[in-house]
């Protein structure tokens, strides 16, 4: 048993970057482009929507809009109510999900070889005739109502929410998708209708497909899923966002013996030059878990913190390269300085041996993301998302190998400045006071 488990585990390491992952590009009869990773291994299809734009589309005064509306599609659609249709999903055996994001509204669907077409049907009914019936929109918005009450009790929330604030300013990325308690409690049938309006059309939407189809029966099953949509939204689509973060720190009063330790500043897109440089230093400052710097400073040598970690927020209209922690409030001032000081010392440089093992890991743990027709599916949406070509998954190791430890430094210098760095804090932080 102990030598079948560990070849079926180096199976998956070592088969995805020995072999070239085939991804074709499909245009459907009606003009509908999509990706597609062919896979005839087992009798399913997984497919990704996601309709750009997704909230951010919302109007200031309908914030929660198309969150609501997104999270109500499944509700009911054409003569089906909300219980006849989810028994028609299950009657299928497929599988549905409806969420929004700032950057797009996703719509994914996994459906069996054999029930694909009456699958394909069902979900354009609940894209192009969802009944939005009251009882169901009743129901949604008080699940939405209790995720906005648990977010304002949440720490990790509450500091998240004041650095978007102070972050993206009028920008719809400055607020919560959900929306206020008071945004959503008086939206109405006519709001979500003009909301899916503003979202889902044929113009903004790009696809990813993975499993038993062929790309002629894949152009047809996004005929039928798509064709009743109409061409064009009737919203455009967000600005870019500009990043109004100051160096400095935020405290908001929270009664607790740790505080939540939030810290963000200057990103950069993924279609930046230095992206990659900036990829590999994110490992080795604080996305690398045990093997970072801020994890060895501040948890293995002092016990400040149980951990700590750093990611580039790559979103489509605007970037951030962000951490977070939490940490005792005696103990806050300290850990603070230490993330300065790491932030400012990357650009000194790194070492042969911190490049050699961030490039280790971080090219032997992109194949195991492609291990399943439904993470597929989503991964080759992702990618047209941000604007990567086709060919990428078979070309991103060597743009990971290429980085060197001048490029990671030039990188550093150019984004991690501790005198841009803005902290929230929320709990009862001791060593350190609240600054512009």
């Amino acid at each position: 048993m102990i030598r079948a488990t560990f070849t079926f585990c180096l199976a998956l390491i070592v088969a995805p970057a020995a072999h070239a992952i085939d991804i074709q590009e499909v245009t459907s009869p009606g003009g509908i482009t999509a990706w597609l990773v062919e896979d005839h291994s087992i009798p399913f299809t997984a497919v990704s929507l996601a309709f750009m734009g997704g909230a951010s589309l919302d109007t200031a005064d309908k914030r929660g809009a198309v969150n609501l509306m997104a999270s109500t599609l499944e509700e009911g659609a054409g003569q089906l109510d909300a219980t006849g249709f989810a028994e028609a999903v299950e009657t299928l055996g497929a599988q549905f999900s409806f969420s929004a994001g700032d950057d797009a509204l996703s719509v994914d669907l996994r459906a069996l070889t054999e029930n694909r077409d009456e699958t394909a049907a069902l979900l354009a009914q609940a894209l192009t005739q969802p009944r939005f019936d009251a009882d169901a929109v009743d129901r949604v918005r008080a699940q939405v109502q209790a995720v906005i009450r648990s977010e304002d009790t949440n720490p990790n929330a509450i500091a998240a929410k004041e650095m978007a604030r102070q972050a993206w300013g009028d920008h719809p990325y400055a607020t919560s998708v959900n929306g206020t308690a008071e945004t959503v409690a008086v939206l109405t049938q006519t709001d979500l209708i003009e909301a899916k309006n503003r979202v889902l059309a044929r113009d903004r939407v790009v696809i990813g497909a993975a499993g038993d189809i062929t790309p002629d029966e894949l152009g047809a099953m996004l005929d039928t899923i798509l064709g009743g949509l109409p061409e064009q939204g009737t919203a455009p689509l967000p600005d870019k966002a500009v990043l109004g973060l100051t160096g400095g720190v935020t405290v908001i009063d929270w009664d607790s013996p740790q505080t939540v330790v939030s810290f963000a500043g200057p990103g950069l897109p993924i279609d930046d030059p230095d992206y990659f440089a900036a990829f590999v230093a994110n490992h080795i400052l604080g996305g690398g878990g045990f093997s970072s710097r801020l994890m060895d400073e501040i948890r293995e040598k002092r016990g400040l913190s149980y951990g700590i970690g750093t990611s580039l927020s790559t979103s489509i209209y605007g970037q951030t390269w962000q951490g977070g922690s939490a940490i005792a409030n005696a103990n806050v001032g300290e850990a603070v300085g230490l993330i300065r000081a790491e932030w400012d010392r990357l650009a000194q440089g790194v070492t042969d041996a911190e490049l050699a093992d961030a490039k280790t890991y971080l090219t032997g743990e992109y194949p195991l993301r492609f291990d399943g027709n439904g993470k597929i599916a989503g991964i080759l949406t992702g990618m047209q998302m941000v604007g990567f070509p086709i060919d990428y998954p078979n070309t991103r190791n060597a743009k990971v190998e290429a980085v060197t430890a001048a490029d990671v430094q030039r990188v550093a210098q150019r984004l991690l400045r501790s005198d841009n760095l803005r902290f929230v804090l929320v709990g009862r932080p001791e060593g350190i006071a609240e600054t512009p």
